[in-house]
């Protein structure tokens, strides 16, 4: 699909889908449930397209679709040979943009590239840029008493009230963003390597025993990381009654 998207150079309001066990899950023939599978839920997400499944043993749903499937193989496939799976590929995208795309079709009368052209490529929306799907992780991680999130062997900072609380880290186009409760709280440039310790200054204003840095910036080697315990020990031993044995 994502080929598809970046070959047509946008993405549609609605995609259409079989009931093959990789896309859903569970679709009732008579009251129409649906129930996608969960990756096919996050893609159409990340994409920004409504899903829609096919009525269940209902064929002329799809027709075209699978029509188009036997033109292909008998017009472009049927009685060639070919060496690798890459000749075939470059063959069929030969074959599309001398052929497919210039023949005067047999439903509309019009030649598919124009038509594209003219009426259809507006109705899609851009991809602005938007990197793979299969590059973007969706995580579950709860902040450390370091202030941090751990991610591929690598610390990250968040601003340290959220110590103990469960965040969505999403890793994608090079960056990692955590969010909480629906808000953005960090977002970190992401390093390569392991056991890296990647910090904003920011997100331990108001820590006692960690100064503000100079005009708001400051090297990340330059904060030490914030104590398991942020008030003094004493207090501690008031509130327990006692000293520490």
């Amino acid at each position: 699909m994502e080929g598809a998207f970046q070959h047509f150079g946008g993405v549609p309001r609605e995609v259409l889908f079989d009931n093959a066990r990789a896309l859903v899950d569970y679709h009732d023939a008579v009251s129409r449930e649906v129930r996608f599978n969960d990756r096919l839920h996050a893609f159409a997400g990340y994409w920004h397209f409504h899903r829609r499944a096919c009525a269940p043993y209902r064929a002329r749903t799809k027709g075209k679709d699978e029509r188009g499937v036997g033109y292909v193989k008998r017009n472009a496939i049927a009685g060639h040979d070919f060496v690798s799976w890459a000749a075939l590929e470059g063959h069929l995208d030969w074959w599309m943009r001398e052929v497919a795309d210039q023949r005067v079709h047999g439903t509309t009368g019009e030649v598919p590239l124009i038509r594209f052209q003219q009426d259809e490529a507006a109705a899609l929306a851009a991809l602005d840029g938007r990197p793979p799907f299969g590059q973007r992780r969706e995580l579950a991680r709860r902040v450390q008493a370091d202030c941090a999130v751990a991610v591929d062997g690598n610390s990250y900072s968040v601003p340290w009230r959220l110590i103990g609380e469960s965040v969505q880290v999403t890793v994608c186009g090079g960056q990692v963003r955590v969010s909480h409760a629906g808000q953005e709280v960090a977002v970190h440039a992401e390093t390569a390597g392991r056991r890296q310790r990647i910090v904003d200054p920011t997100h331990f204003h108001g820590v006692a025993g960690v100064a503000r840095p100079v005009g708001g910036i400051a090297a990340a080697a330059s904060i030490p990381a914030p104590p398991a315990l942020l008030r003094p020990l004493a207090e501690y031993e008031r509130a327990a009654g006692g000293g520490w044995s």
